[in-house]
């Protein structure tokens, strides 16, 4: 996409995705990059620093000091096209007719909603804030909500009141949303409390399903949510996943496909 074309969500997206990959941008570069005025950009970066996800200096800004994950609403513009890839052959390979899905949250998850929002016959499980404003109107299929504490980086509902409710319904497949997969890490998360949630849908689950695109695989965040072998899991990635780690995946008994660009 040509940056000059970016809308703001996408904009600060880059500048985030890069500070923490960098360490530091520099203000009237990243002007001349996403060719706005430095006045934008100065608003961009003051906006970010009042989340607390950098920090402002002259000419600039850095990263702060602690690892942070970006919010999903700055997420949606990262690796849009492979995440839209993604999620359609997901909707692809399930099944068609009556069918009980959990949809944990993340912006491939999301789009996957989004695709199965006029099927008929189908029951969602989500903890997802956005996933279920997507399906609440939707009068052909049945939306199931845990209940639960609500994390903003996110939109889902975790904590104890979202695993009691899963505890006491089944599901065929689970279509699980990570932040990283590896056959030495398993599926793992930011967040501690988070990954104890999905880790109680997929255990509800006969099938589970990992959406996550290639920058996601070889990766190992904090928390753990599941080993590979934990469940029946088959990861939906695209091709810019190093080859190396499909391959240990897959070494470790997991199925994989992976969607073309």
């Amino acid at each position: 996409m040509p940056q000059s074309s970016l809308r703001r969500a996408d904009r600060v997206s880059v500048i985030l995705e890069r500070v923490s990959r960098e360490g530091s941008v520099d203000a009237g570069a990243l002007a001349e990059e996403f060719q706005v005025s430095p006045a934008t950009i100065r608003r961009d970066l003051q906006m970010l620093e009042d989340q607390k996800l950098l920090a402002r200096t002259h000419g600039g800004a850095t990263a702060v000091d602690v690892a942070y994950e970006l919010p999903v609403r700055y997420r949606v513009g990262h690796r849009r096209e492979e995440k839209a890839l993604i999620a359609k052959r997901a909707a692809e390979l399930l099944p068609y007719g009556p069918l009980t899905l959990g949809l944990s949250g993340g912006t491939t998850t999301h789009m996957l909603a989004r695709l199965l929002a006029e099927r008929v016959d189908l029951t969602v499980v989500t903890n997802a804030l956005n996933i279920a404003a997507e399906l609440a109107l939707r009068p052909r299929l049945k939306l199931i909500m845990t209940g639960g504490v609500s994390r903003t980086q996110s939109y889902e509902l975790v904590g104890p009141i979202a695993e009691q409710a899963l505890a006491g319904l089944n599901m065929e497949i689970a279509v699980v949303g990570v932040d990283g997969i590896s056959a030495q890490g398993g599926l793992t998360t930011h967040d501690e409390i988070e990954a104890h949630t999905d880790a109680a849908m997929i255990h509800r689950a006969d099938k589970v399903m990992v959406v996550a695109d290639g920058s996601k695989v070889g990766r190992k965040c904090l928390a753990r949510i599941c080993g590979l072998n934990d469940a029946k899991v088959l990861l939906v990635t695209d091709d810019s996943a190093n080859p190396a780690e499909v391959l240990n995946i897959q070494r470790a008994g997991t199925d994989v496909v992976v969607v073309r660009s």
